[in-house]
């Protein structure tokens, strides 16, 4: 059993209480997912679980946990930086359990994550590893550790297909407790019994949570049915109220009308009237009361939205927006360590077509987009905006959000940006943090915002979907489905694939394969 008490968190900065007087409790076979939008406090929950020491550094939090005997493996949402100059052997080897596996045992754990039985020995240093296969090496050694509670920091990003179905495998099959982030929501879907949502409302001065042992679809769908229910149970108060309120009023102002015209000339009139004017008012304070006790409109977090792309977005449907050639695609690297991914890829785009490229971790998949995208920016026919994987690329960490999208310096431009982060939910203060401090979600909305203020009309999106909740994910899939312009993208999440992708090619040792048009 794993517990948590009375846990409340407090970010040291701009001093918001992320989460008050949290409580949970985790038994074997709890499969339970944490939700919430961007910067809600998820990661900083799982870090403080596994070691509150995480957390001290940004955070002051209060409660108490109990671990009994369980075993923590935890998976962070980004390689920890003593690792990333580790070689594969030296971050495999140091666990001590990597010794107690036998070669087949190892063999076997290779094959279920679809890498070479020589990954656990290479020399190829983590930080040059692509997205996906760092996070199948920090998942393989989680389980050389045999932990009773895995906790998982979005264990579903940058993998491929296959292993997020064998994430989903290992997740459903596990006999003790996981409790995991993820953006996916069709892992969360096959694989959570258990939600537990964090919520920030009244713009982002309150916070709430609800534990609910149900899984996610269910608990949306119940969750949507009782605010439509509670909604309409208030506004049919407050239409009673009003209508009691318009009578009422009619009422006393009759008494007191007829008070002021008896006044003294009839002194047993004007008794009566005074007592009925004290009923008057006693019906009046019963009335207060009562209204204490109306049904509260229901209060929700909502998903952010505003539109990607206007008028100048438009992209004519008989424009070729891309016709690329390449002989071969290596990785990047000097020509010692530089590795033949792909030969002959050629890639046709007219129009506003919505195009995915899928394909195993380690295809080359992100090293393809981003020569993609060196050419297009190159390009003065089209106006490109390219949101990269690895967000550093592009973003400079010391820098606030108002200074990344303000080009100009003027100060309508300021305040209008900071109109816009509003409208993403960012507060006041964290428009002002500098960027290492905001979450992944909320680093991918400074994207997205970017992209929306320019005037964009190819986007080149490395995993859009990857850091935005699941109650963001049709959100965001819908405005990227109804942008006017052509989109290239890669994207592991089955229902942006689904959703917006009019075309989807694999990338393959033989170059791009037309999988689906739709």
């Amino acid at each position: 059993m794993l517990q948590i008490n009375g846990l409340t968190i407090t970010h040291r900065k701009d001093l918001r209480v992320i989460l008050e007087d949290f409580n949970l409790v985790l038994n074997d076979g709890d499969k339970a997912v944490i939700i919430g939008e961007e910067g809600n406090g998820k990661s900083t929950l799982m870090k403080w679980l596994y070691d509150p020491a995480l957390t001290e550094g940004y955070a002051e939090a209060r409660g108490t946990r109990v671990l009994g005997n369980e075993k923590l493996g935890y998976l962070p949402q980004e390689l920890p930086e003593q690792d990333r100059e580790k070689t594969l052997y030296e971050f495999f080897t140091e666990e001590e359990g990597f010794w107690n596996r036998t070669p087949k045992e190892l063999a076997e754990l290779a094959g279920k994550f679809g890498v070479a039985s020589e990954f656990f020995y290479r020399e190829q240093r983590m930080d040059s590893l692509s997205g996906g296969e760092k996070v199948k090496a920090q998942l393989m050694k989680l389980l050389i550790q045999e932990p009773t509670v895995l906790l998982l920091d979005e264990p579903s990003n940058d993998i491929d297909l296959a292993s997020i179905k064998l994430l989903e495998t290992v997740i459903n099959d596990w006999k003790k407790i996981v409790l995991f982030i993820s953006h996916d929501e069709t892992l969360i879907e096959n694989t959570a019994n258990m939600v537990v949502h964090l919520e920030q409302i009244r713009r982002k001065t309150k916070c709430r949570y609800t534990v609910a042992k149900m899984p996610y679809r269910e608990y949306v769908q119940k969750r949507l049915h009782s605010f439509e229910r509670q909604e309409q149970q208030a506004l049919n108060e407050r239409r009673e109220k009003k209508l009691r309120d318009e009578k009422f009023r009619k009422i006393y102002q009759s008494v007191d009308h007829a008070q002021a015209v008896v006044s003294r000339q009839n002194p047993g009139e004007a008794k009566n009237l005074k007592d009925k004017m004290h009923t008057v008012k006693a019906m009046g304070r019963r009335f207060a009361r009562q209204d204490e006790e109306m049904t509260e409109l229901p209060e929700q977090e909502e998903a952010i939205f505003f539109k990607l792309g206007g008028q100048e977005s438009n992209m004519p449907s008989g424009k070729t927006v891309l016709e690329y050639s390449l002989d071969e695609l290596w990785t990047p690297g000097d020509a010692q360590s530089a590795r033949l991914l792909a030969r002959n890829i050629l890639l046709r785009i007219r129009g506003p077509e919505k195009v995915c490229i899928v394909g195993p971790n380690g295809a080359g998949k992100t090293t393809l987009l981003k020569k993609i995208a060196d050419e297009l920016m190159e390009r003065k026919d089209v106006r490109v905006e390219y949101m990269p994987q690895n967000y550093e690329e592009l973003l400079d960490p010391a820098m606030t959000p108002v200074d990344f999208l303000d080009r100009s310096g003027r100060k309508e431009e300021r305040t209008r940006i900071r109109t816009y982060l509003g409208s993403l939910k960012f507060t006041v203060e964290e428009m002002e943090h500098p960027i290492r401090e905001l979450s992944g979600g909320q680093k991918a909305k400074v994207f997205l915002l970017k992209m929306s203020m320019f005037g964009a009309n190819v986007l080149i999106l490395d995993e859009p979907t990857r850091n935005f909740s699941p109650l963001s994910g049709p959100v965001i899939r819908k405005m990227v489905r109804e942008f006017p312009g052509a989109v290239i993208s890669i994207s592991h999440d089955r229902k942006y694939i689904e959703e917006v992708c009019s075309v989807v090619y694999r990338l393959t040792p033989e170059g791009l394969v037309r999988e689906t048009e739709r």
